[in-house]
C-alpha cells in the first residue's frame, strides 16, 4: 500500500496539490536554471550596448546625425556626463555609485531568484547598469567621472542608449510583476 501511495501522490504530497515534485540529483536546481537566465540575458543587453557605443564613437562621432526615421528619430552621437536629459552634469560620481550599487543589490538578489519573470527583469537592469558604468570607469574625462555615449535621438525627447533602454525595459517589467503580486522568489502573494 505505501508503494501504491508513493507513486500515486497522497492529498498531503506536493505532487498531489499541484506543487514541483523535489528535483532528483541529476536535475540542475530551479533557482540555478533562473540565474543561468538573468546572466545570458544581461551578457546579451551589455554585448548590444557596447558594439553599438563602439560602432558609434568609430563611425558617428564627430559626424552629422543620421536620419533613421525622417525628423523624428536620428541617430546623434553625444556625450552625456549626467543623468536623461543632461540633468546632474556634476554629479557623474553619485551616478557611478548607484550603477555599482544596483550591481550589487542584483547579485544579492539572484540567490533568492526563481522566477523566469524577474530573471529577465533583473538581467535587462544589470546589463544597463553595467553598460552605463563601463562608461563611467572607462571613457573620458577619467575613472568614475566619464562620460556615457548616448546617440538614440527621437525628436523632442532625451537622446539615450540602448543600455538606458534596456534599464526602462527591466524597470517597468518589474513594476508590472510588483502590481501582478510575483515576487523574485516565485511567489504569488495577494494585496
Amino acid at each position: 500500500m505505501a508503494e501504491a501511495e508513493r507513486i500515486i501522490g497522497t492529498p498531503d504530497t506536493p505532487e498531489a496539490a499541484g506543487a514541483e515534485p523535489e528535483q532528483g540529483e541529476g536535475a540542475p536546481p530551479r533557482g540555478r536554471r533562473r540565474i543561468a537566465v538573468l546572466f545570458v540575458v544581461a551578457v546579451f543587453a551589455y554585448t548590444l550596448d557596447l558594439v553599438s557605443k563602439l560602432l558609434v564613437v568609430a563611425k558617428l562621432e564627430h559626424h552629422a546625425p543620421i536620419e533613421v526615421f525622417g525628423d523624428w528619430l536620428e541617430f546623434h552621437a553625444i556625450r552625456n556626463p549626467g543623468a536623461a536629459f543632461g540633468f546632474g552634469a556634476a554629479f557623474t560620481v553619485i551616478f557611478t555609485m548607484i550603477a555599482a550599487a544596483v550591481i550589487v543589490v542584483i547579485a544579492r538578489l539572484a540567490r533568492k531568484l526563481y522566477s523566469l519573470p524577474w530573471a529577465i527583469a533583473l538581467g535587462l537592469l544589470l546589463g544597463g547598469a553595467l553598460g552605463n558604468l563601463t562608461d563611467r570607469i572607462f571613457r573620458s574625462p577619467g575613472i568614475f567621472q566619464g562620460e556615457v555615449v548616448d546617440f538614440i535621438a527621437p525628436k523632442g525627447f532625451a537622446v539615450f542608449n540602448l543600455a538606458d533602454s534596456a534599464i526602462v525595459c527591466g524597470g517597468i517589467l518589474i513594476v508590472l510583476l510588483s502590481f501582478r503580486g510575483l515576487d523574485p522568489d516565485g511567489t504569488v502573494h495577494k494585496d
